[in-house]
């Protein structure tokens, strides 16, 4: 875990007097360490980037944040300090491998001492890509793209120092060493996945999140909800086989163990508390908005260890074959299914799944998000957990199911076979499946409700 969120003492207490002087409320004060108001934070970033010896910067968006105040920040910041700086924003919300290049050919037209990404999960990975491919100029695109899509050839060179500023609260990005892209010959994603890719530092801070639309809030929401879920259901690590001949060829995702238990589970908990706040209740609560970001974080280093499963890794295709849903809230000029909605629509059919296999974590996921487990017997986990979260996807206001989203049963076989591929995720499912059960799984997501 080489991604750190930090700062002095010093910089600390001033942290605390600009907030006493932005926002009254205490409990923004005792996140300050992680959660800083917009122009110290921004102020942190800019000493980071002069410690590192930043000649050149390379600053990543999409054109949606480019004028909002956390884009500005960054900006202003840098003409300020003297810091010669790049912006690339042309990002493309969930990327595609055209999109992908376009960054990297950006990247590799100048020589940048440092990266840094203003966004979302879109922006952070496109980021990670471009540092990635910059500093290896002579590697074949699929050269590191995960098996068997790609080659998956490991990571051996040393990358350039990369700064990740979320501006959502979902994808855990600035945690995590993967970068998730379409691939629009199979209209499945994939991604790369490799410990070399994680940001050097993440700069986490709720006021920047004030920007994000409901349903894009909600969207990213279900995302973290996901991530723990799946990574604290996950494959636990001492079954996970073939061991790896070579320490470099370890995968990313290790299964669930004890360490990103922790995380997950706890994240799962700010979730159960706060979600419903901070999507559809109030957009200005700053203690929601806070607490989320931070879930963000705590899910993305508990799954960018243990990893996620069959969710995720159903959620591919069904990003990828999108027809012509655009989501509410996305400003985007193509069809979008966002990555978190295509991800949770799938949740109460896999989990319910995947209870047999360990009972007890479903039950507790169930407790935890307010079902009662009192008089539970071990086979009521999968049932108890899938209707609990049909209750909280409703009381969310999520789509209902995948044919809300442009899908039939005619498209089932299509999904399967985006779904295969994503062996990289949907191996660690803590039940193994074959691609009847898949089907089955796409066929009782038509609807939720």
């Amino acid at each position: 875990m080489n991604t750190s969120v930090t700062m002095t003492t010093r910089q600390a207490e001033h942290c605390r007097q600009q907030e006493r002087k932005l926002y009254a409320p205490d409990w923004l004060t005792c996140w300050s360490f992680l959660c800083v108001c917009v122009c110290v934070c921004v102020c942190v970033c800019v000493q980071d980037l002069q410690n590192m010896r930043a000649g050149k910067v390379c600053v990543m968006t999409d054109r949606n944040l480019a004028g909002l105040p956390p884009m500005r920040s960054v900006l202003e910041s840098l003409v300020r300090s003297g810091i010669e700086h790049k912006v690339y924003d042309n990002v493309r919300v969930e990327p595609t491998d055209t999109s992908f290049k376009e960054a990297i050919a950006f990247a590799k037209k100048e020589s940048f001492d440092v990266f840094v990404a203003v966004g979302g999960g879109s922006v952070i990975d496109t980021c990670k890509a471009a540092n990635l491919y910059a500093c290896h100029p002579d590697a074949d695109f699929l050269d590191f793209v995960n098996a068997p899509i790609g080659r998956g050839k490991p990571i051996t060179g040393a990358l350039k120092p990369l700064i990740a500023v979320p501006t959502t609260a979902g994808t855990g990005s600035e945690t995590t060493g993967v970068a998730i892209f379409d691939f629009e010959h199979l209209k499945a994603k994939t991604g790369i996945a490799s410990r070399a890719i994680k940001p050097t530092l993440g700069v986490v801070d709720p006021l920047h999140t004030l920007h994000m639309p409901e349903r894009v809030a909600a969207n990213s929401g279900f995302d973290v909800l996901c991530h723990a879920l799946e990574s604290y259901t996950a494959l636990p690590y001492n079954m996970r086989s073939p061991c790896p001949p070579n320490p470099i060829n370890r995968p990313a995702y290790q299964g669930s163990n004890p360490i990103s238990d922790v995380w997950s589970r706890h994240a799962l908990n700010v979730v159960a508390k706060y979600m419903k706040r901070y999507a559809v209740r109030d957009p200005e609560d700053k203690e929601a908005r806070s607490s989320m970001h931070l879930a963000s974080v705590f899910a993305g280093i508990g799954f960018g260890n243990a990893g996620v499963h069959l969710c995720h890794g159903m959620s591919y295709p069904i990003a990828g074959n999108v027809k012509t849903h655009k989501a509410k809230g996305y400003n985007v000029d193509h069809p979008v299914v966002p990555h978190g909605l295509s991800v949770v629509l799938t949740s109460p059919a896999v989990f319910n799944f995947t209870a047999p296999m360990c009972p007890e974590r479903h039950l507790e996921a169930a407790q935890i998000l307010g079902a009662d487990v009192s008089r539970a017997k071990r086979e009521d986990a999968g049932p108890l957990l899938a209707d609990t979260l049909r209750r909280f996807l409703y009381d969310l206001e999520v789509e209902d199911g995948l044919e809300a989203v442009g899908y039939s049963k005619e498209d089932v076989p299509a999904l399967v076979k985006g779904t295969i591929p994503q062996e990289r995720v949907t191996k660690l499912s803590p039940r193994e499946h074959t691609e009847e059960d898949l089907s089955h799984l796409f066929e009782a997501s038509m609807k939720l409700y």
